[in-house]
C-alpha cells in the first residue's frame, strides 16, 4: 500500500492529537489534592469512562460538567458546580501529545489535514490553537449532529471532502480510538491508520472499550506516521 493514493488525512483529535487523559487527570488530581484525597489514575479514568458511557451523556466537552459530578460521587471528591464547570473549561488548556505539532507540520506538506471530532467547535478552536492551527478542514459534532462511531459522521465528512475533489479512496483516517474510529471506519471501507497512544499501557484509559480491529497502518506515535510518509514521499 502506498501513501501516494491519499490526498487527505482525516484526524480524530481528542486522544490522537490532544492528550485528553492528561487534561482530565490534572484537573481531578488538583481537586483531590485540595481535599486531601488519594486517587489513582486508573480510578479516575475508569470513573470518567463509565460516566461518558451513560445513556444521558451529552456533547463533549460540555458533558464534562456532568461527568465531574459522577466522578466526584464515585471517588468521594468534593461535588460542586465550580469544580464541575472547571473540568469542562479546562479543555482550553489540554496539552497536545509531544509529537503532535511537529508531525502535523510534516504531514501537511503532503496532505490536506482534516479535523473530524466529537468535540464541539468552541473546544476545537482552542485545541487547534494548541496544535498551531494545522487543519485545512474542520468537521465537528456541531456540524454533523451525531457523534462517532455513528456512520453518519463519516458520511458527512466524505460529502464535505467530495466538494473539494477528494474521493473516498483518497482519504486515510488516522485515529487512536478503536471504539470511536478504527472499527467503524474499517467496516465502512476506509483506509485507516491506528495511532496506539496507549501502547504498553494497560486498559483503554478514558476511551470506551471495544474489540480490536486491525488497521491498514499501525504506529505508536504520530511521528512514526510522519517518518513513514517521508520515507516514501520524501
Amino acid at each position: 500500500m502506498s501513501f501516494k493514493q491519499f490526498k487527505a488525512l482525516t484526524f480524530d483529535v481528542v486522544g490522537t492529537l490532544i492528550d485528553f487523559e492528561a487534561g482530565i487527570l490534572a484537573h481531578v488530581r488538583e481537586v483531590a489534592g485540595e481535599a486531601g484525597k488519594a486517587c489513582s489514575d486508573d480510578d479516575i479514568l475508569k470513573a470518567y469512562r463509565e460516566a461518558r458511557a451513560s445513556t444521558d451523556s451529552g456533547w463533549w466537552p460540555d458533558d464534562l460538567e456532568r461527568c465531574y459530578h459522577v466522578i466526584a460521587s464515585r471517588l468521594g471528591l468534593p461535588d460542586n458546580d465550580e469544580y464541575a464547570k472547571g473540568l469542562a473549561q479546562s479543555v482550553k488548556n489540554f496539552p497536545a501529545f509531544p509529537d503532535s505539532v511537529e508531525a502535523l507540520k510534516r504531514l501537511r506538506k503532503h496532505f490536506k489535514l482534516v479535523a473530524t471530532t466529537n468535540s464541539q467547535i468552541w473546544a476545537l478552536n482552542h485545541m487547534a490553537e494548541t496544535l498551531d492551527q494545522p487543519f485545512d478542514v474542520r468537521v465537528t459534532v456541531d456540524d454533523v449532529r451525531f457523534e462517532k462511531p455513528d456512520p453518519q459522521f463519516f458520511a458527512y465528512t466524505r460529502g464535505v471532502l467530495a466538494t473539494q475533489g477528494i474521493l473516498f479512496e483518497n482519504i486515510l483516517h488516522v485515529a487512536q480510538s478503536q471504539y470511536h474510529d478504527i472499527g467503524v471506519a474499517m467496516r465502512l471501507g476506509y483506509q485507516t491508520c491506528w495511532i496506539e497512544r496507549r501502547f504498553a499501557q494497560k486498559g483503554t484509559g478514558g476511551t470506551l472499550e471495544s474489540e480490536r480491529t486491525e488497521p491498514h497502518y499501525h504506529f505508536t506515535s504520530l511521528a512514526q506516521l510522519a517518518d513513514a510518509v517521508e520515507k516514501e514521499l520524501g
